[in-house]
């Protein structure tokens, strides 16, 4: 009887580990679960028309974030273009390696691809900063950082590719900031401000009824209050 006792006691754990297993492989499909104390951030770039004029301005804002993430951080660089809700817009990313020594030789091979980015960028027809914050938010949830940012290096006017949808696409941002980085004037802004206001009051709408923060920083002298919380 004794012996029955253990073999049905055994099954019992057997089953609690199988189901136990089960939703800790469920856990690991949903994204990575979240490290209170990581960073993660995913930058942005507009590469359309004149931006492309903007972007050793985009280099410091990359130096100055590498400069700040410790290891077990995340950061990645994205392009926006045409259609920007796919990986191929990433130009680089890390998740930086706990030991110091690691995460900075991957800091120095980051900056190595952002330099080859920057020499041989094309400028994009199109503006697709929607699909860019989406696959950001994608992003960011898989590395399981405990701090989310998004930055976005852009003026901040959108233009679709016909047939591209995206007004109707909410933004899920709750548990991140979003920050708007150099958001230079249009030609058309100096005939009427409105068009720049509007454009500035339009994305924090989007970005605060997704449930994010937001946030525009303009004076790249003052980068110190980018990854601040």
């Amino acid at each position: 009887m004794q012996a029955l006792m253990q073999i049905v006691s055994k099954t019992r754990w057997a089953g609690v580990l199988i189901i136990a297993t089960g939703l800790a492989l469920t856990a690991c499909s949903n994204g990575a679960e979240p490290v209170a104390d990581s960073r993660g951030v995913y930058l942005l770039i507009d590469t359309s028309g004149t931006y492309t004029q903007e972007l050793e301005q985009a280099r410091r804002v990359i130096n100055f974030t590498l400069s700040e993430l410790n290891p077990g951080d995340s950061f990645a660089v994205a392009r926006v273009d045409t259609g920007s809700f796919s990986e191929k817009d990433i130009v680089t990313k890390a998740s930086f390696d706990p030991r110091p020594s690691v995460s900075n030789e991957q800091k120095r091979k980051f900056q190595a691809h952002i330099t080859s980015f920057l020499k041989d960028v094309k400028s994009s027809t199109h503006t697709d900063i929607t699909g860019g914050i989406l696959q950001a938010v994608e992003y960011l949830n898989e590395t399981g950082a405990g701090h989310k940012t998004i930055l976005i290096f852009s003026d901040l006017k959108e233009e679709l590719r016909e047939g591209y949808v995206r007004d109707e696409i909410p933004l899920l941002l709750s548990g991140y900031r979003v920050v708007a980085l150099n958001v230079t004037k249009l030609r058309a802004d100096n005939v009427d401000p409105r068009n720049y206001l509007d454009r500035l009051a339009g994305w924090k709408q989007r970005v605060e009824s997704g449930g994010g923060q937001w946030k525009v920083v303009n004076d790249l002298e003052r980068l110190e209050s980018l990854l601040s919380q």
